[in-house]
């Protein structure tokens, strides 16, 4: 592309140079030679007066050597037989006497060619008698042609230097254009190749600006595109744990015995296929930042969390009564509508309630709390466990480091749902003496801070 608007200027210079060089040089030498014919009539018009008054040889002859062209022999002076005179030649012609009898015949200038180069103007002068004189000036070529030859290269070099001028703005002109289009393919390889984080600079021409904001806004839906879709995967994967965990527990119960040997063997195989899923998509997941309002929750519906709290510890305390723990629940008897899709919900409350099967010995005792808080729900799951050495690690994906086995994915779970109303997730130690997972669920789209700003106000206006 580049080349190509190079070879267009040049063409197009190259036309033009020559259509305005040749002309013009034309009329240079045009110019020139009326030059030469001009000067050469202003001598011969010198000698008019004398051959007013005289046509006497002694005095024609110092009259023509006293002007420029006669002193350097270009001029002659042809008198014809006047009143019985014979006829008077001053200097020697160069046109010949057929030229000179045409001239004042016709009575008007001419020129004529003259062998060995050059050129003779004719000029005919009226003499008092009536009859007709005619000057000869002689007009070398190389007069004819002064200066044409330096004009030719004076405009010679300057319409070279106009293509040259013209080839180097194209090419970097060409450069401005062919640069951002060379980036746009390099950026759609290397997202082709994989890397998500190709974006392209959005500069260069106004085409070429929108090409890259559409080029970057589309590999920013890509990433994104893909981040959910793996997100997806691994939630779903994390979600059959639950199912697991009752297999496990199941399975515990079995006894001894082949059969049961087996069906402990399969689901732990099972269950080391679902983590495997969970860290290749994990691994996988491209780097794509998520505000609040872009989670889980807000794609769907709202729901009663009393309700689901409920229905979720109906499953869970079967469980419990096996194991022997000792399950609390407090909070359930009313309506809490709140602004996350019942699937979701439901997929946080298992994953913290499988946390608690899966990483606290049998007969630990565990609790769930629902707090109305009017602008906010807040959903506490509490154990007596061992804790959590390092909350902080546990709420990054994928670097639970207080709990061996764990992919991290189910605090995962719970913060995006918690982060889609503008709530937020925290670990803490309960006054069951292990750990509290306390999720902040935002009725209004405020922050956390912000909530608890405008409960504090609204306390003191009350205490005023």
């Amino acid at each position: 592309m580049r080349w190509a608007l190079v070879k267009v200027c040049l063409a197009v210079t190259v036309m033009v140079v020559v259509a305005f060089a040749v002309p013009l040089g034309m009329v240079v030498q045009e110019m020139a030679s009326d030059r030469a014919f001009s000067n050469a009539e202003r001598q011969a018009a010198t000698i008019g007066p004398t051959l007013s008054i005289t046509t006497d040889p002694v005095q024609l002859r110092k009259a023509v050597e006293s002007t420029q062209m006669g002193a350097a022999r270009r001029m002659a002076v042809h008198v014809p037989a006047v009143g019985g005179s014979p006829r008077v030649e001053v200097g020697t012609g160069w046109a010949g006497e057929r030229a000179v009898l045409d001239t004042r015949r016709i009575g008007r200038a001419a020129t004529a060619r003259v062998a060995g180069g050059g050129s003779a103007l004719l000029q005919p002068v009226a003499l008092g008698s009536g009859d007709i004189a005619v000057v000869e000036i002689l007009v070398p070529e190389s007069e004819v042609s002064n200066g044409v030859t330096t004009a030719w290269v004076v405009l010679a070099g300057v319409g070279l230097a106009l293509i040259v001028g013209s080839v180097a703005v194209a090419d970097r002109l060409g450069a401005r254009l062919v640069r951002p289009a060379e980036r746009l393919a390099d950026a759609a390889h290397r997202l082709g190749e994989g890397r998500l984080g190709a974006r392209v600079p959005e500069e260069g021409p106004k085409e070429l600006r929108q090409a890259a904001v559409a080029f970057n806004s589309m590999a920013d839906q890509v990433v994104e595109l893909l981040a959910n879709e793996r997100e997806l995967a691994a939630d779903l994967s994390h979600r059959l744990r639950t199912p697991l965990t009752v297999l496990r527990l199941n399975a515990a119960s079995l006894g001894e015995g082949p059969a049961a040997e087996q069906t402990r063997a399969a689901v732990e195989q099972l269950e080391r296929e679902v983590d495997t899923i969970i860290r290749t998509a994990r691994e996988q997941r491209p780097a794509a930042a998520q505000g609040p309002g872009a989670g889980p929750g807000s794609a769907g519906a709202g729901c009663d969390a009393s309700e689901v709290i409920r229905d979720r510890m109906g499953f869970w305390s079967a469980l419990a009564e096996d194991e022997g723990r000792e399950v609390r629940l407090a909070g359930v008897d009313r309506t809490v509508r709140i602004p996350v899709a019942r699937p979701e919900l439901a997929a946080a409350l298992d994953a913290m309630l499988g946390n608690v099967f899966r990483h606290t010995p049998e007969g630990t005792p565990f609790a769930v709390d629902v707090h109305d808080a009017g602008d906010a729900v807040i959903v506490l799951v509490s154990d007596a466990g061992g804790g959590i050495a390092d909350p902080d690690a546990a709420l990054r994906r994928g670097n639970d480091g207080g709990r061996d086995g764990s992919t991290g994915l189910g605090l995962d779970i719970v913060r995006r749902v918690a982060e889609s109303t503008g709530g937020d997730v925290r670990l803490g130690r309960s006054v069951l003496g292990g750990t509290e997972v306390r999720v902040w669920i935002s009725l209004d789209g405020r922050s956390r801070g912000e909530s608890a700003r405008a409960g504090r106000g609204r306390r003191k206006r009350r205490g005023n």
